[in-house]
């Protein structure tokens, strides 16, 4: 650039420079949900929750997961504010899963995704 501003040089011309890319991470919104939902077993979580499904043990078994992955997935979605955790029996104590306004706002992904996969990812 030019003491009084202009563009000299390649940038004056629109040529790209040449050599490698400074390295930085793209900005992207599906980077980013990807963060909180995208774990093997997180979205069938919400998946379950969305159907009614809202106890662990039934969870579990409707998803497959080992019940350790199970517990912190659960942790995670409730931390991020997809999920929320309340307490339904006292003795012994369990708890019960239910999705947030957050969650819920997930239903037209996964409807989009179970479209997805039974046009191109279904097993024959």
């Amino acid at each position: 650039m030019s003491p009084d501003g202009e563009l000299t040089g390649d940038r004056a011309s629109g040529a790209r420079p040449v050599g490698p890319r400074p390295i930085a991470p793209r900005v992207c919104a599906i980077a980013d949900a990807l963060e909180l939902v995208g774990e093997r077993y997180s979205l069938l979580i919400v998946r379950e929750l969305s159907r009614g499904v809202t106890h662990f043990n039934e969870i579990r078994d409707n998803i497959g997961s080992p019940r350790e992955t199970l517990a912190h997935r659960l942790r995670k979605l409730e931390e991020v504010g997809v999920i929320t955790r309340r307490q339904y029996s006292e003795h012994p104590p369990r708890d019960e899963y239910l999705l947030t306004d957050a969650g819920r706002a997930l239903d037209p992904v996964l409807a989009s995704l179970r479209s997805w996969g039974e046009q191109y990812a279904a097993q024959s």
